[in-house]
This record gives C-alpha cells, sequence and structure tokens, in this order.
C-alpha cells in the first residue's frame, strides 16, 4: 500500500496491495478495500464500506456514511463496491437499513460527480450514472442501466436492465427493461435499440423487443391487456425478462408515449 504521511487510515482497516491512498483522506476501522484500488485526496470512507478490486474514488467522495433515515437505529449494515468501478467527485453513497442491511454498487460502474445513492439500493454491474443523479433509498437499478444527468427517483423503484434514462427526468414508476424513458411525466419513448446493439444483441433479437413494447405500449389501451398480448407472443428470453418484470411492479410502470 502507498499512503501519504497526511492521510488517516485505522490501524484495523483492510487494505489490499497495491492500494494508493492519496492524502487527506480518512479511513474508518472496518472498511475492506480491494488490490489495486486508488482512492484519491479528501475521500471519507466510514465504517461497513467494503470496496473491491482495481476501483478509482475521486475526491470528495463520502463512501458509507449513515443514511438519511429518521427510522435508522443505529444497526450493523453495509456498503458494497464490485470490483473496476469508478466513483467520481462528490458522490455520496449511503450504507444501508434493516430493510435489506446493505448498499450496492456492482463491477464496472462509473458514478459520475455529485451522484448521490441512497440505503438500502443495489445497483447492478456495468451501470452509469451522470452527473448529479439522485437515486433515492430501496431503489434496484438492474445491469446495463444508463442515467442520465439531473435524474431523480422516487423510493422503491426499479429500473430494468439495458434501459436509458433521459436527462432531468423524475423516475416516479418502474421502468421496464430494454427502453427509453423520458419527459415529464415519465413515459415509454422507445427501445434502447442503440445500446442493445452494442452490447451485441442481434437484429433478430431487437425487433423482437420491439414487438414486445408494441403490444404492451401501441397497440393496447391498457397494462392488462398489453400483458395478454405479450403472452401470446412466441417464448423468448426477452419475453419472459419483461413479464416477470411486470408482475413484480405491484406499484405500476411508466405509461406509453405521450
Amino acid at each position: 500500500m502507498e499512503r501519504f504521511p497526511q492521510t488517516n487510515i485505522h490501524p484495523e482497516a483492510k487494505i489490499g496491495e497495491n492500494v494508493i491512498i492519496e492524502p487527506f483522506t480518512t479511513i474508518y476501522k472496518d472498511v475492506v478495500i480491494g488490490n489495486g484500488t486508488w482512492i484519491g485526496p479528501n475521500v471519507t470512507i466510514f465504517d461497513g464500506a467494503k470496496i473491491g478490486e482495481n476501483c478509482k474514488i475521486f475526491p470528495g467522495a463520502v463512501i458509507s456514511a449513515v443514511p438519511q433515515d429518521l427510522k435508522f437505529d443505529n444497526e450493523y449494515t453495509t456498503t458494497e463496491i464490485g470490483d473496476n468501478t469508478i466513483i467520481r467527485e462528490c458522490a455520496t453513497i449511503h450504507r444501508g437499513t434493516s430493510d435489506r442491511m446493505k448498499t450496492k454498487v456492482g463491477n464496472n460502474c462509473l458514478i459520475m460527480g455529485y451522484v448521490h445513492i441512497g440505503h438500502d439500493s443495489f445497483i447492478g454491474n456495468n451501470c452509469i450514472l451522470a452527473n448529479y443523479v439522485g437515486i433515492s433509498g430501496h431503489n434496484v437499478i438492474e445491469d446495463f442501466v444508463i442515467i442520465e444527468g439531473k435524474v431523480g427517483t422516487q423510493q422503491f423503484i426499479r429500473i430494468g436492465a439495458h434501459s436509458f434514462i433521459a436527462g432531468a427526468t423524475l423516475v416516479r414508476k418502474n421502468v421496464p427493461p430494454f427502453v427509453r424513458a423520458a419527459r415529464e411525466p415519465i413515459a415509454y419513448a422507445g427501445i434502447n435499440a442503440v445500446g442493445l446493439r452494442r452490447r451485441g444483441f442481434s437484429d433478430e433479437k431487437i425487433k423482437n423487443i420491439e414487438d414486445i413494447y408494441r403490444n404492451l405500449y401501441v397497440m393496447n389501451n391498457t397494462v392488462g391487456a398489453g400483458v395478454k398480448a405479450i403472452e401470446e407472443m412466441p417464448d423468448s428470453i426477452e419475453k419472459k425478462q419483461v413479464l416477470e418484470f411486470i408482475a413484480l411492479s405491484d406499484k405500476g410502470i411508466i405509461k406509453g408515449p405521450i
């Protein structure tokens, strides 16, 4: 480990090999930092943080602070950051409460400047959260989600895999997988075809996803009717994924095109 004399690192913190910790950073006792991670200056990492390998954490970031939840009773909870994740300037990630006992950010994520990730939220792998995104408590952001800047989410929101949320959108309903969502109030704005192609989805799969959402949002007036139409389509992994997501969304999903 390379550390500078101006750092404040608790002697019982578990620091891996080839870790660099820049000046004026504070690391508390119950912290684990994986091999090859770089911690920039003026970072604060509180108790309960478990940070993976080859991460980069930029100045001003605060990891594993106690949650902003008046029900929190100092129970032991954690914040888990996966491997190869980048956390940019002044991002804040709070540890969990008794609801899920942890807050989690997956592997290969980019958390840009001034992002806030609230307690008990789970961020999947390969996600990008752009500047000033605010993720409230108890959210689930699935894999390969991109959220543009200044997006805010309500508590207990789920955003499906491979979806894209346009900048300055307020997310008050669940966002199904593979879609683009935008406008106020938030609505379906097509499928995320560009992102899917970048991730190797074939033209056939993309066409199938387009047909699924055409049945859900264009050809039918209600979600219930759209689900019945999807159920009659040929079986596919994407069909199963969309139907399972809708079934889990007891508080509803975003509306169709406005």
